[in-house]
């Protein structure tokens, strides 16, 4: 059985102990830079906008979490949910906790009005795929990920002021 439930500070050091584990099993074990301190503020400071749910099993062991944040759909005209990271604990798979937390964010979304739960998956994770299919979740496959970060985002992003001030000369 699982329990769902919103984190609250006393779960930081659980979960970016499972977001480390999650770079881990997505095969970049040194890519996570958060720290205690930028979690909470992001999770619990003045204006949060990024949630946490946890997932326990019956004797309130933490088994698992899903974070995420609201996104919104120019052509709903709603806002949606962007699932950033679930995980659950090796040991604890195939136990519903991940069924769980997925089918709370659906009903939280059902209940808000949102029009939709999404999330990026690996493309070689398939025993997640399979997981998310089985859920009636479908991928988007004429849509591809784009990002701007490191070195690009900062020349981009320093030359904007640039760029704005050419387009205002004509």
């Amino acid at each position: 059985m699982s329990v769902i439930r919103p984190a609250t500070v006393d779960d930081v050091p659980a979960i970016l102990r499972m977001i480390h584990d999650l770079a881990i099993y997505e095969k970049e074990p040194d890519a996570v830079k958060n720290t205690p301190a930028m979690l909470t503020e992001v999770l619990f400071g003045e204006n949060p906008r990024v949630y946490a749910t946890m997932a326990e099993n019956s004797a309130g062991a933490v088994q698992g979490f899903a974070l995420w944040f609201l996104n919104y759909s120019t052509w709903e005209g709603v806002h949606g949910i962007y699932l950033e990271d679930l995980y659950v604990i090796p040991e604890a798979r195939g136990e519903g906790h991940g069924k769980a937390l997925l089918q709370h964010l659906a009903a939280t979304a059902v209940e808000r009005g949102y029009a939709r739960v999404e999330w990026s998956v690996l493309d070689w994770n398939e025993p997640s795929i399979t997981f998310y299919k089985n859920l009636g979740a479908f991928p988007m496959e004429e849509w591809s990920t784009f990002r701007l970060t490191g070195e690009a985002l900062e020349a981009f992003g320093t030359n904007a002021g640039q760029t704005n001030e050419a387009l205002a000369r004509g």
